[in-house]
């Protein structure tokens, strides 16, 4: 028989209570792109939908572990989310904005280059 999980916890030591609370923290702090999709309630479809692919290529995006940052600002902007790069150094934290530049050059560049090609 399953036993209710308050119960299971009253009889957890206090140090026992702490670091469970502390994991239960991380994994939501840290979790995979499909996880995240998941907890949100997001099925694959509807977020293959949102950005124009099929639900296979949701299913690759999200098992891959090296991906564009575009790809996966595009994934979290399609759950509703914003994407940001941060570097962590002793003590200080850093946002990165080169990438937000680059998109716009690269959009820049390309509507340039379409101009240019047209007839």
């Amino acid at each position: 028989m399953a036993k209710n999980f308050r119960e299971l916890e009253a009889k957890m030591s206090r140090e026992s209570r702490v670091r469970s609370a502390a994991k239960a923290r991380k994994m939501i702090d840290e979790m995979a792109l499909g996880d995240l999709r998941q907890a949100m309630g997001i099925t694959q479809e509807r977020l293959a939908k949102a950005l124009r692919i099929n639900q296979a290529g949701v299913s690759k995006i999200e098992s891959r572990s090296d991906i564009f940052v575009s790809t996966l600002r595009k994934a979290i902007k399609a759950m509703g989310g914003e994407l940001e790069i941060r570097a962590r150094f002793r003590g200080r934290e850093v946002k990165i904005k080169q990438f937000r530049k680059l998109s716009k050059r690269l959009r820049r560049a390309r509507s340039a280059a379409a101009w240019r090609d047209a007839p």
